[in-house]
């Protein structure tokens, strides 16, 4: 049955509503309760790049990411969703080396790298891309150091291995909601299906995580540090994720997913945020959370960042105006 939710983000041609993109948005307080919400709270999907934090939450309470001595920059690469660049493979080639360990004991395959510079320099040195330029090669060099310290097998990818395992106990935890089923992400690790409301829940923990807390509440508020002042890191320069946070002077930790999907981590607020976009499009997620940021007061409207992402101008190829991708009067 098509997903269905409520009206999100209008794209105009002229005075015609030429789309319309349907979905489901939920802000939570720490309590896990419903501060604000748009479609359907209780709307099943996968979460996809977006809960990559939860995945590393492991990595932190097993007490390896200490073992093995990694940095806040280790911790935001391991919740990354990278571009490819210099700055994010050689990091995950050190860190791998550092492990003993390097590119085929990967197990996420190789990816295009998104980065221009980097992707069009390799083309014409003729190399082609490996497991390292996948976008998710830090979650898994994570996985590795998981596996590494408990003594694991190297197929750390299967459902029933001990690192999936307990990706999907913190997965269930921190969500409070039972997994409504099971899928293979574009990395080949696991994921796990949840709602609107449940992620959103698990984000509004994650934003108030303090250091002073139990085991589990240091393990995010780590983690929400590291993707905190690594932005960059997290996504790369010339992405929404990256320079949307940047925007908020570090008042958001941003992650979206693939197919719609986009969490929002606003500390200060202590206020999680979860939406996913019915048809999938990325377009509509990022002008569905710049919305929302601006409407939480994280986020200047006017902001040049912004504006590339909310109520967005759309040219012809000479530069006439033809319309605009625009938030739903719901979500002003």
């Amino acid at each position: 049955m098509p997903m269905q939710g409520a009206p999100l983000v209008e794209r105009w041609r002229g005075d015609v509503l030429e789309c319309l993109h349907l979905g489901h948005a939920v802000i939570c307080d720490a309590s896990g309760q419903i501060v604000e919400s748009w479609g359907d709270a209780s709307a099943t999907f996968f979460p996809r790049s977006s809960c990559k934090m939860i995945q590393a939450l492991p990595l932190v309470e097993s007490g390896a990411a200490d073992a093995f001595g990694l940095t806040d920059a280790h911790l935001a690469l391991a919740c990354a969703s990278h571009e490819g660049a210099p700055i994010h493979t050689d990091a995950v080639v050190q860190w791998l080396s550092g492990l003993g360990l390097g590119e085929d004991d990967l197990r996420c395959g190789p990816q295009t790298v998104r980065e221009r510079e980097t992707r069009h320099q390799m083309i014409r040195d003729g190399l082609s891309p490996c497991q390292i330029h996948n976008t998710c090669s830090g979650k898994h060099a994570g996985f590795l150091t998981l596996g590494k310290h408990i003594g694991a097998g190297p197929e750390y990818v299967a459902l029933d291995h001990p690192v999936q395992v307990s990706f999907r106990t913190a997965f269930e935890e921190v969500t409070d909601h039972t997994c409504l089923g099971t899928g293979i992400d574009g990395c080949s690790a696991p994921n796990f299906a949840t709602t609107t409301h449940a992620l959103a829940r698990a984000m509004a923990r994650f934003a108030a995580a303090r250091n002073t807390g139990d085991l589990r509440q240091r393990a995010a508020s780590r983690l929400v540090n590291a993707m905190r002042i690594h932005p960059g890191l997290l996504a790369g320069d010339s992405r929404p994720c990256t320079e949307l946070a940047r925007a908020t002077n570090g008042q958001a930790i941003l992650k979206f997913g693939a197919d719609g999907v986009y969490i929002g981590i606003l500390p200060e607020q202590k206020l999680g945020i979860a939406l996913k976009i019915s048809d999938g499009s990325e377009t509509a997620s990022q002008c569905v959370i710049a919305a929302l940021l601006v409407r939480l007061g994280v986020l200047d409207y006017h902001h040049p960042i912004t504006r590339q992402w909310l109520d967005v101008p759309i040219k012809s190829r000479s530069g006439l105006l033809a319309g605009e991708i625009r938030a739903s009067d719901a979500l002003r």
